[in-house]
């Protein structure tokens, strides 16, 4: 095992060095974008839209953070905007029905969205069914069981405790979903780049058989992992609810595009194996820019929606030319090098 890492050194630091380039480009990106919203708009540079530049997508970001996970992992999870939808029904019709008291209401649908990725998380772990497989059937079935509940009502006149929640300001001009953000993303960061779990995620993401034969519990961790990436989607499902005071079966519909393109373009391999939540709060940044220019430029949603389409493809693709590129650092005499073939074990 240690001559095995030992030859993957060279592609590991090539991986990192890859990586830190896609992310200063990321930050002059961000910046042009900045500066150039600063210059077409008076009210860019308010606090206020700043504050509300992540008020309108923070459910979005929330789950980018462990989207991250998700697919650093080798994975990818199609339903967490139809996860979200389905926690903000569940609370919409138990609320509706009067059936428990609301705050049960609200423990019932994240338990209602744990479920589900637990479900997810053990068919393709025990099943080997590929995660697009599932987690696409998961968004469509799931979104379909979110219309059951509601139709095509609209539920609202929530408590008043429950839409502060979503709406005043926790700490300063900060939001709590604001708040929960920040510190998932600082949380997720530790866990992500220096725990022992972070750590075998990248391994799976590599290579999941040779992640078994080091013993690491990829069933586990996969089961673990889709479970989690459900439950905060039902945390921002709620939160969703909080912020509008209403719920319809359509909400956050289309959602999974603008989460996995921040995560994509943050430097995150579709294949897994590679990737930083720091080139992923990068990416935040300039999708969240994007839509509040074009917001302020009065750009229609269905022309933003093609744009976010767009920064998708070209994320995926540019990635994948960066990787292709012919550099290697250079190896000390003796050394292998990546793509040398290990020595059989006794």
């Amino acid at each position: 095992m240690r001559e095995r890492l030992r030859m993957r050194a060279p592609r590991l630091r090539l991986d990192r060095w890859r990586l830190h380039s896609w992310e200063l480009l990321l930050l002059a990106i961000l910046l042009a974008s900045v500066a150039y919203n600063a210059t077409h708009s008076p009210v860019y540079l308010d606090v206020d839209n700043f504050v509300n530049l992540f008020r309108l997508s923070i459910e979005k970001v929330i789950v980018a953070v462990v989207m991250t996970f998700v697919i650093v992992n080798g994975e990818i999870d199609l339903s967490v905007a139809s996860v979200m939808a389905m926690s903000a029904c569940t609370i919409g019709a138990l609320h509706e029905n009067e059936a428990v008291p609301f705050a049960a209401a609200v423990a019932i649908a994240l338990g209602v969205a744990a479920l589900i990725g637990l479900v997810q998380g053990l068919i393709i772990a025990h099943t080997e069914v590929p995660s697009l497989v599932v987690t696409l059937a998961g968004l469509i079935g799931v979104r379909g069981g979110a219309r059951i509940l509601l139709e095509d009502r609209s539920v609202g006149d929530f408590p008043e405790w429950f839409r502060s929640l979503g709406r005043d300001d926790l700490v300063g001009p900060l939001p709590f979903a604001l708040v929960l953000f920040l510190v998932g993303l600082v949380v997720g960061g530790v866990v992500l780049h220096r725990s022992a779990f972070g750590r075998t995620l990248f391994v799976v993401g590599d290579n999941a058989e040779v992640a078994r034969f080091s013993g690491v519990d990829v069933v586990r961790q996969k089961v673990v992992l889709f479970t989690l990436s459900a439950t905060v989607a039902g945390i921002a499902g709620v939160l969703f609810a909080a912020r509008l005071g209403s719920v319809r079966a359509n909400v956050a519909e289309g959602y999974e595009l603008d989460i996995i393109t921040m995560v994509l373009l943050g430097g995150v391999s579709i294949f897994g194996g590679t990737g930083s939540l720091t080139g992923v709060a990068l990416a935040i940044g300039i999708v969240l820019n994007l839509r509040n220019g074009m917001g302020l430029d009065n750009v229609e949603g269905n022309i933003q929606t093609g744009v976010i389409g767009g920064l998708l493809i070209v994320s995926v693709l540019a990635r994948n030319l960066i990787d292709r590129l012919p550099i290697a650092p250079a190896a000390a005499p003796g050394q292998a090098t990546a793509t040398a073939a290990p020595a059989p074990e006794p």
